[in-house]
């Protein structure tokens, strides 16, 4: 029987991966517990319904680029492993609607926006709202404790998951560590630049670019002479992916991207943007006074958030993150040209550096 070759259509086979394990996982809970059915479904429905499967990307040619095969049981047992990531990416982004309060993602209901109204429409006892809260949690939790499972049992022998473990636990930590300074610093009200990109670099690049690299290529047997160069290279296109979605969660078209426009705004996200245009405006401008009064404004409408983006485009804020996102995919991609890394490679690593940072959702 012919092995597939998992680099014609990577983002199918994740799925695959992905709709299997699922299925596995929920099938056997439900087993036990019928009705938290409805919760595995809409974690199904949550990891299977959307993405950019960039994580697993990233970190399948990172693999492939050390020296990993394209197909074999061995690059069975990798595919499976890179996968498990969307299932962290699903217990961010869950448990990040909670903490942002956002209504919606890829055009849906959040996950506790729509437990809340399943509450609603029942005439359940008790809030509707801390239901669909204390419910979201929970599938967070599920997507994490599941994202552990479908790494951990990958067919693949224990010394090459263990030398891959250094990067699963560092990732693990680091977006919750990301996760935490931006909570902590919109309470705070630091909107300083060093701030913004603290958090740019523990929340986005590291889980998003640099631990997957560092996955895969561990996962190859890859030494630090090639590790080194791709975690500088994660580090510096993670930090400009996350100031491309900085740019779209003010500027961006709800159409395109699912969410509302300026949900940014009216969560107080202390972004570089924000950062650089409040240092740009100056301390007590009106211009700066423009911005500050829509941080955390969960009403501001359209007309206002409207106003921001003017202010952000006068004082020469969006300019200079645009500068930011071009000087640091240049210098990733300098990086990247020293690892070393096999063909195809180095190719699909530069494609995904400019879809990342050019893109429109």
């Amino acid at each position: 029987m012919t092995q597939p070759d998992f680099d014609a259509d990577l983002p199918a086979a994740i799925g695959e991966a992905l709709t299997e394990f699922l299925r596995d996982a929920s099938e056997s809970i439900g087993r036990t517990e019928p009705a938290f059915t409805g919760a595995t479904d809409a974690l199904r429905a949550f990891v299977l319904g959307g993405g950019k499967r960039l994580r697993p990307t990233f970190s399948w040619w990172a693999w492939r680029g050390a020296g990993g095969a394209a197909s074999g049981d061995d690059a069975v047992g990798v595919l499976r492993a890179v996968s498990s990531l969307e299932l962290i990416q699903a217990c961010a982004l869950i448990h990040d609607d909670v903490l942002d309060s956002s209504d919606s993602r890829r055009g849906s209901p959040t996950v506790h926006v729509a437990f809340a109204g399943e509450h609603a429409r029942g005439g359940w006892l008790g809030s509707a709202e801390q239901y669909g809260l204390a419910a979201a949690v929970l599938i967070g939790d599920l997507a994490l404790a599941w994202a552990d499972d479908m790494f951990a049992d990958a067919p693949l022998p224990a010394d090459v998951l263990h030398r891959a473990r250094p990067a699963w636990r560092a990732m693990r930590s680091e977006v919750l560590a990301g996760q935490y300074l931006d909570v902590r610093t919109q309470a705070t009200g630091d909107a300083s630049v060093d701030a913004a990109l603290r958090i740019d670099l523990l929340k986005t690049a590291a889980y998003t670019v640099q631990r997957p690299l560092h996955l895969g290529a561990a996962l190859a047997g890859a030494g630090d002479d090639v590790i080194d160069p791709l975690l500088s290279f994660g580090g510096d296109l993670g930090v400009a992916f996350q100031l491309r979605d900085d740019l779209l969660g003010v500027f961006g078209d709800p159409e395109v991207t699912g969410k509302p426009a300026g949900d940014d705004l009216r969560e107080g996200k202390r972004t570089l943007l924000v950062a650089l245009g409040l240092q740009h405006a100056g301390a007590g401008s009106a211009a700066a006074g423009v911005i500050d009064s829509a941080l955390g404004d969960a009403h501001l409408t359209d007309t206002a958030v409207e106003r921001v983006r003017e202010v952000l485009t006068e004082v020469g804020a969006v300019a200079e993150v645009e500068r930011r996102i071009e000087t640091l995919t240049d210098s990733a991609l300098t990086a990247l040209d020293t690892a070393g890394l096999a063909d195809p490679a180095p190719k699909r690593l530069t494609d995904l550096a400019v879809k990342a940072t050019q893109r429109s959702h």
